[in-house]
């Protein structure tokens, strides 16, 4: 009998090692939810691009705490309803550890719920401020608020001596959320909003919101929205020969959009926006030249293309829930989300991440430097 019970024990100790190498052996997987076709496929494509790459770097540099790592990426199509769907197949199905992404402020608020309930960690891809505030426990952020951006807006026209605006918003989820923005602040900035107009995300022609503008006395524009709205507000701007300063929000800071207002429509336009697209331009000496150089000479080789700003929220979002995992050496999801909140000096395509309980964006206004379109490329201001 005795006999009998030690091979029984035998037996279970030799299946538990052989479920725990099997354990070992299997990838470690995040979750990924893009727009990488769609209307907002400039948005998708440069993250699940940077996506993949980032997946083949850790692999071939040995992985993540001595295993693969496994980046599972859905397209949404720019849809919260797809956004949704994605969102339940990567936590029910794949047993991702963490996700990234989406990359809209609509589909991303679509799936709070669902990863709050699920203890999933999200790091999102989009930019509207309630993505992050009021914090939420399992949601974290890595592009800069639209708050930051406004405020280096309105900066930015007060020093040129302009105090009446005219606003010019998407009807989505992003332009809503610039909207309240511009809105908020700008007694504080001392602007006066003189002409509030709303567009739709699919309109292809503003010139009815831009001949109302033009008959106030406003001494600028804001225009806030994703492409192709701001392209064509652009276009039709040129058009009308309306010579105010024009100003975007850093949902267009993408190559995408010079090519889509064309060059000679974009011609001056101004915008907040990460120092990755003006990377030649960043001084030697500074915290991200590094990064930045390493990310732009990797992506452009690879896909022969140039980086844009929001590859580079995907890049730090990826690299930001890598971290978490070394530092907590686990990769259970629970372990992450608290390592996440504690990160500290972070730097990022984006800006320096400092994460709190307090705090799930973790930019400050830093984050940005004025761009001006010149000759069709960047133009960092000084």
């Amino acid at each position: 009998m005795g006999k009998q019970i030690r091979a029984g024990w035998l037996v279970v100790l030799a299946l538990a090692w052989l479920h725990t190498s099997a354990q070992a052996a299997e990838p470690i997987r995040i979750g990924a939810i893009f727009s990488v076709t769609g209307p907002a496929s400039f948005l998708g494509e440069p993250e699940r691009n940077t996506a993949k790459m980032l997946e083949e770097q850790v692999n071939r540099d040995g992985g993540l705490l001595g295993r693969k790592v496994e980046i599972i990426v859905y397209d949404d199509e720019y849809d919260a309803t797809k956004a949704v769907t994605a969102v339940d197949r990567l936590i029910k199905r794949d047993r991702v550890v963490a996700i990234v992404g989406p990359s809209g402020s609509g589909s991303t608020l679509a799936i709070v719920p669902k990863v709050e309930e699920a203890k999933i960690p999200l790091i999102s891809c989009a930019a509207a401020k309630k993505i992050a505030e009021p914090v939420k426990r399992w949601v974290f952020k890595t592009p800069q608020n639209d708050a930051l951006a406004v405020k280096k807006i309105y900066q930015h026209a007060k020093s040129a001596g302009l105090s009446k605006i005219a606003i010019l918003t998407a009807s989505d989820a992003f332009g809503a959320a610039g909207r309240d923005e511009l809105k908020e602040l700008a007694v504080q900035a001392g602007m006066t909003i003189v002409s509030d107009e709303v567009f739709g995300p699919k309109d292809t022609d503003m010139t009815a919101q831009l001949t109302r503008i033009k008959g106030t006395a406003a001494q600028a524009i804001i225009v806030w929205g994703t492409n192709p709205g701001p392209a064509v507000v652009a276009r039709n701007r040129a058009q009308l020969k309306i010579g105010l300063p024009l100003y975007m929000s850093h949902g267009v800071a993408s190559p995408k959009f010079i090519e889509l207002a064309g060059p000679e429509n974009a011609e001056g336009i101004l915008l907040p926006a990460g120092r990755l697209i003006a990377e030649a331009q960043v001084p030697a000496g500074h915290p991200q030249k590094a990064i930045l150089a390493g990310y732009t000479k990797e992506y452009e080789a690879r896909f022969k293309q140039p980086v844009s700003t929001f590859g580079g929220y995907a890049w730090d979002a990826i690299m930001l829930v890598a971290q978490a995992a070394k530092r907590a050496q686990s990769t259970e999801p629970a372990a992450i989300r608290d390592a996440l909140e504690t990160t500290r000096g972070f730097w990022g395509t984006t800006g320096e991440f400092n994460f709190s309980a307090e705090d799930h964006a973790g930019l400050t206004e830093d984050a940005f430097v004025m761009v001006r379109i010149t000759k069709g490329n960047w133009e960092m201001l000084r």
